[in-house]
C-alpha cells in the first residue's frame, strides 16, 4: 500500500529564500570585515591621509585580492537585493526582465570599473 504524504503542490519560483538570505549575510560579513581592515590600516598608518597613503594601502597583493573579493561580493549582494525587489514589486514579466537585464549590465560594468581602478594602483 502506497501512501503519499504532503502536498501535491509544485514549488515554483526563480529562487529560494534561504540561499538568498545566506548570500546576503555572507557578503555583508565580508564587506564589514573589509571595512574594519581598511579602517585599521588608515588609523594605524603614519602620515597624512592622501593619495600616497591610499596607494600604499592598496599596493600590497593581499589587499588587492581582498578588495577584489569585496567588489565581487558587493555586486552579488546588490544583485540579490535588487532582483528580489524586481521580482516582488514588478508584475509585468517584460518590464521585470528588462529591469533585471539592465541591473546585470550595470553591476557588471561597475564591477569591471572597480577592478580597473584597483589594478591601476
Amino acid at each position: 500500500m502506497s501512501v503519499n504524504y504532503g502536498s501535491k503542490r509544485t514549488v515554483v519560483g526563480a529562487h529560494y529564500g534561504v540561499r538568498d538570505w545566506l548570500v546576503q549575510r555572507a557578503t555583508a560579513v565580508l564587506m564589514a570585515l573589509f571595512t574594519l581592515v581598511l579602517l585599521a590600516c588608515v588609523i594605524f598608518s603614519k602620515g597624512p591621509i592622501g593619495y600616497d597613503l591610499w596607494a600604499g594601502i592598496f599596493s600590497s597583493q593581499w589587499m588587492k585580492v581582498l578588495t577584489l573579493s569585496v567588489i565581487v561580493a558587493l555586486a552579488w549582494h546588490a544583485w540579490v537585493g535588487v532582483r528580489n525587489v524586481w521580482m516582488d514589486y514588478i508584475k509585468p514579466a517584460g518590464l521585470r526582465l528588462t529591469l533585471q537585464v539592465f541591473t546585470i549590465v550595470w553591476l557588471v560594468a561597475c564591477t569591471g570599473w572597480g577592478i580597473q581602478v584597483l589594478w591601476r594602483l
